[in-house]
């Protein structure tokens, strides 16, 4: 398999970026605000120091992207791919935030979409880790078709074991956006 990590992806409303490790105060602009990880499992994530943890382990991850606005130009957030199993044709996106200011919008359905079309050129399912008392994050992964399948603990990068619901969606039950 040779599944290209971190492609520039695009669409009429997104641009999704490979994250270099000069993005550092550029994105903590966006994830400085504490009501972006109020739910999150590691809400604590807002605080500089941090912050500085999960963007390392993005950019050791190869696989992380920008998102862009791209309409606007605007840096609007951050997402990545992670845990690629070649045995499971199987790939993990998330570690996703974007700014309020594009809550409730298309935008994280656009930005998925790019993510899914191209994955699913490599793998046949996709996995999501979302903990359990981010009910944002919970809905909007459904309303893109992602069923639950488990729960587990685990460790973020740099971060303490949390529980997280585990969901998937299969190629065969993707519609093509």
């Amino acid at each position: 398999m040779n599944f290209e990590l971190q492609p520039t992806l695009q669409d009429a409303i997104v641009r999704l970026e490979p994250l270099r490790t000069d993005d550092f105060e550029k994105l903590y602009v966006i994830a400085c605000d504490p009501m972006i990880w109020e739910q999150h499992p590691n809400p604590d994530r807002y605080q500089r120091t941090v912050f500085a943890t999960y963007f390392k382990g993005a950019v050791d991850s190869k696989a992380a992207f920008l998102i862009y606005d791209n309409r606007t130009n605007q840096l609007i957030g951050c997402t990545r791919y992670y845990e690629l199993d070649e045995n499971a044709k199987s790939i993990a996106i998330g570690y996703t935030f974007l700014a309020k200011s594009h809550w409730g919008t298309t935008y994280n359905q656009a930005a998925k979409a790019l993510l899914f079309n191209h994955a699913f050129k490599y793998v046949d399912k996709l996995i999501f880790h979302i903990g359990e008392h981010n009910i944002r994050s919970q809905k909007a992964i459904t309303k893109l078709g992602a069923v639950q399948i488990g729960k587990i603990e685990m460790a973020y990068y740099g971060e303490a074991p949390k529980y997280n619901f585990v969901y998937q969606i299969n190629k065969s039950d993707w519609n093509v956006n």
